[in-house]
């Protein structure tokens, strides 16, 4: 690809920074924490893995590009149908392979019941998505409760 190309890409993932996923972080944020602790639980557990498939697959497993707080989807709840418009998103922008697809589309589990991690790889990212979604909410509500005392001092 050309440079105006690959930056164009760089702009459209970097749009994630500008949506809150849980609590006060980012998208964007958090989906590199899921890179760092998927690497870090690989390196730790010392798992054998394919960490091109790994890293692209975290930093990807969340590119919906929307506010899922505000979005409506027909009636299908956000933690259900992200995944899947995630790996569209991905495999139409990134052109990203089958099992990069596979790490998208069942990073929810065990929500998504139907659709449960087969791969190491895909594993460590659906568990390193939940233990950093768990800090960022719990960070978040902190935030939110720091705030409050705040405004009630003034």
């Amino acid at each position: 690809r050309d440079s105006s190309t690959s930056r164009g890409l760089g702009d459209v993932y970097k749009r994630q920074d500008e949506y809150v996923q849980h609590g006060t972080t980012s998208t964007l944020q958090h989906c590199l924490s899921v890179v760092h602790i998927s690497c870090a639980m690989a390196e730790k557990l010392h798992i054998r893995v394919n960490y091109e498939n790994l890293i692209v697959g975290a930093l990807l497993h969340d590119f919906y590009l929307y506010d899922w707080h505000t979005h409506q989807d027909e009636g299908v709840l956000h933690g259900f149908a992200h995944p899947h418009i995630a790996c569209r998103n991905a495999a139409m922008r990134f052109h990203v392979n089958a099992e990069v697809q596979h790490i998208i589309t069942t990073h929810m589990w065990p929500l998504t019941l139907r659709f449960v991690p087969r791969s190491r790889e895909a594993v460590l990212v659906c568990m390193a998505d939940k233990y950093c979604s768990t800090l960022e909410t719990v960070v978040g509500f902190f935030h939110a409760a720091a705030a409050l005392l705040r405004r009630k001092q003034v």
